[in-house]
């Protein structure tokens, strides 16, 4: 069995936010194909059924971002499943709007979800950011604020890329999945700097010379 977990927020107050992109992404993953209902553990669950995975849980834990860790560890624990078998889903205020980055382990980067995680579970287990931008003054107030109205169509394409991106882990792993880091829009090639001229004997360059016009008939 595997798992994707999103990192969120419960509440109406902190629906859509930046710091609940995880559970926007989850939404959109399961499509309408199912509702998360509450359990025994602090979370909402969904089940959702991959073609070749067979049966998958989508987690979102209650018990705020900080405490992640504790649903995580519970959930891990109830259905025996290897912290290498959950995909971790986070914001990420280090990468630009919509920017993914999935890795298969590695530090919190700063995110207290994944640092609780982290401290339940170890860090061996595959964890997908998505970009949500550096907040322009205080932080608190920028992961807890929702998306701009000039920012949605971004965020609405970076989601249905992590949504692309979260298949792809369920097919073939993070390697599989790797495709899909970076940003949304990658910047355009370098042009290439024009090759050298050969030297004459003389040893300067020599000027490449128009070929002259072909008389006329």
């Amino acid at each position: 069995m595997k798992i994707i977990l999103g990192i969120g927020n419960p509440g109406a107050q902190y629906a859509a936010t930046r710091h609940n992109v995880g559970w926007l992404i989850l939404d959109a993953l399961l499509s309408g194909a199912a509702s998360f209902q509450s359990c025994k553990f602090p979370l909402h669950l969904a089940t959702w059924q991959h073609p070749e995975q067979g049966k998958v849980l989508l987690a979102k834990p209650t018990t705020y971002v900080n405490r992640s860790g504790q649903a995580a560890q519970a959930l891990c624990s109830f259905y025996k499943v290897q912290p290498s078998d959950m995909l971790v889903v986070s914001d990420d205020i280090h990468l630009p709007l919509a920017t993914l980055r999935i890795r298969a382990n590695g530090s919190h980067g700063g995110h207290n979800g994944l640092r609780d995680i982290i401290a339940h579970l170890g860090d061996a287990f595959p964890r997908l950011r998505f970009g949500i931008d550096k907040p322009a003054d205080e932080q608190v107030e920028h992961v807890l604020g929702r998306f701009r109205e000039d920012e949605q169509s971004d965020l609405q394409a970076g989601i249905a890329k992590a949504v692309a991106c979260c298949q792809a882990w369920l097919s073939g792993g993070v390697s599989a999945a790797s495709r899909f880091n970076g940003p949304l829009h990658p910047p355009a090639p370098r042009p290439r700097p024009p090759s050298p001229q050969p030297a004459t004997d003389d040893g300067a360059a020599t000027t490449p010379t128009a070929e002259a016009p072909p008389p006329p008939e």
